[in-house]
Parts: structure tokens; C-alpha cells; sequence
């Protein structure tokens, strides 16, 4: 029988040092860490996640504002609010929500966020930096599944970690981000042969599919660390990629949905926000 990895327990000592740093800088005269946000329609989990993002902010005194436009908005009036914002010294951090309504160009939108002011990593030149190992701003929910996983006392380095997905925002980052902890990585999706099998060699494996209930018992190899990055709303409840209470009884640690990398990935965001600030105004 696993652990059950708590993200509660985990977030609240990241959450703690980002109280204490914004408070530090703001006894020194300077003003709050600003983050705008803009939302397009009405995509159930972009809006469950701004109001996590709010409710964070606004315990950590950070200022927040999300600008939430109708679902047919045109893509100059995003690009507007982008520059608008861009030019404003007083905004640090810039968030997209994603998805976007698929009439709109993702790609060109994300392109005309300020790199400096890309707090989610979307951007080109982020993401170029980040995948040479230059300084950069990393995709939050890939920073908060390495988190998790140190956070269980595994140690990363020679083992072979497996991610299933392959997106921009979570299993490509997650995947380079283990090997630049000396993992072996396999990066399986949709398309890959014996997915079962290979998951059943991984040490550790990152499950980042947004299919609820994927990966189930038969996936996984005695003692290995589990972590769940899915949440699709279904009945109006969040659920993750893995069944929890099948595959806790083989892996070592596995992490909830909710309660896990979600919790991480706005405490992630949050950190990367700061950076930001800090490099506006210090």
C-alpha cells in the first residue's frame, strides 16, 4: 500500500516564502507584484483555475485582475489587451488562459506576450531558453510535477521516468525537466506501441493525458511514484488520469486528484510571478 502524496502540505511551505518575500520587498516601499489574466469563454476548467489563481493572490497579497471576454471575441481585441498590458510597467506577470475558442489563433496570441511578463512559459523565446538550459520562465504545472516528486523523498537521478503526453505546456517540459535530473526519460502518447508495458518499466511515471481513469493497476511497477496531472470535470468533479485507489496499492506515493499537482501548478505560477517582479522593480 502507497502513500498518498498531500499537495496541501506540500504548497503551504512554497506559499509561505512568497508571503514572506512580497512582504519583505513591500516593507522596503515597493508595490505589490501585479498579475493580469485574460480569459476567453467559458471552458470549465480555465475558469476553476482563475479562481484559484485569484483566491491565492489574494492571500498572498498579490494584486489580480482578470479580464474574462465573451467567447466570440475577435483575436486583434486579445492582442490589444496583450499590448496594453506588455507597455504597462505596473503588470509583471501576463496569463492566457488555455484553451482558447478554436476560431482563435493560439499560437500567434501566446507569440505577442512579453517574454519577461510570460509567467506560464508559452512564449518562443521562453521555451527556446528553457530547452537550451538558459534562464527562463518554465510551464508551472511541469515545475510543480518535479516538486512533487523530490517532495517524496525519490531521489531522480539513473531512474526511468515515464511520461505519458506530449504537450507544449506539460509532458514536453516534464520530460526535460527529468533529464535535467540525470533521469532516463520515454515520452509515450496516442500513438505509441505497448504503452502498458513501458509503463510498467517506469520508476517514475507522469500521467498527462486528460483521459480520466487511464492508467489503472496493471500500469504500474511495484513501488514506483505516480503522479496525476489530469483534471477533466466530469459531473461537475475534477478527475485525474489515474485511478487513485487501484494504483496506490502498488506504487510507493501517488498523488490525488484534486489536492496534487493542481495545488502545485498556482503555486508554481505564483513563484514565477514574484521572479518577475523582483527583476521589474528590484
Amino acid at each position: 500500500m502507497g502513500i498518498k502524496v498531500n499537495g496541501k502540505v506540500i504548497v503551504e511551505t512554497y506559499r509561505n516564502e512568497i508571503k514572506s518575500f512580497i512582504k519583505d520587498g513591500v516593507s522596503k516601499g515597493l508595490r505589490v507584484p501585479s498579475i493580469k489574466t485574460i480569459l476567453v469563454g467559458e471552458d470549465g476548467g480555465s475558469l476553476s483555475y482563475v479562481k484559484s489563481q485569484n483566491n491565492l493572490c489574494n492571500k498572498l497579497g498579490i494584486s489580480y485582475t482578470c479580464i474574462h471576454l465573451d467567447k466570440h471575441a475577435n483575436q486583434k481585441d486579445i492582442v490589444d489587451i496583450i499590448e496594453k498590458f506588455n507597455e504597462d510597467d505596473s503588470v509583471d506577470g501576463i496569463i492566457l488562459q488555455l484553451p482558447l475558442p478554436k476560431n482563435l489563433d493560439e499560437k500567434e496570441i501566446t507569440s505577442k506576450i512579453a517574454y519577461n511578463k510570460d509567467i506560464d512559459g508559452l512564449t518562443d523565446v521562453n521555451l527556446g531558453r528553457f530547452y537550451k538550459g538558459e534562464k527562463s520562465f518554465i510551464p508551472c504545472t511541469a515545475l510543480g510535477v518535479i516538486e512533487m516528486i523530490k517532495n517524496t523523498g525519490c531521489v531522480i537521478k539513473g531512474k526511468h521516468a515515464v511520461v505519458i503526453g506530449r504537450s507544449n505546456i506539460v509532458g514536453k517540459p516534464s520530460a526535460q525537466l527529468l533529464l535535467n535530473e540525470d533521469a532516463t526519460v520515454t515520452i509515450c502518447h496516442s500513438k505509441t506501441l505497448n504503452l502498458k508495458e513501458i509503463c510498467k518499466t517506469a520508476d517514475i511515471l507522469v500521467a498527462a493525458i486528460g483521459k480520466p481513469g487511464f492508467v489503472k493497476s496493471d500500469f504500474i511497477k511495484e513501488g514506483a511514484v505516480v503522479i496525476d496531472v489530469g483534471t477533466t470535470m466530469i459531473n461537475d468533479k475534477v478527475t485525474g488520469d489515474v485511478c487513485f485507489d487501484e494504483v496506490i496499492e502498488h506504487a510507493s506515493y501517488v498523488t490525488p486528484v484534486p489536492g496534487g499537482t493542481g495545488l502545485m501548478t498556482t503555486t508554481m505560477l505564483i513563484k514565477n510571478a514574484c521572479s518577475a517582479w523582483r527583476d521589474n522593480v528590484y
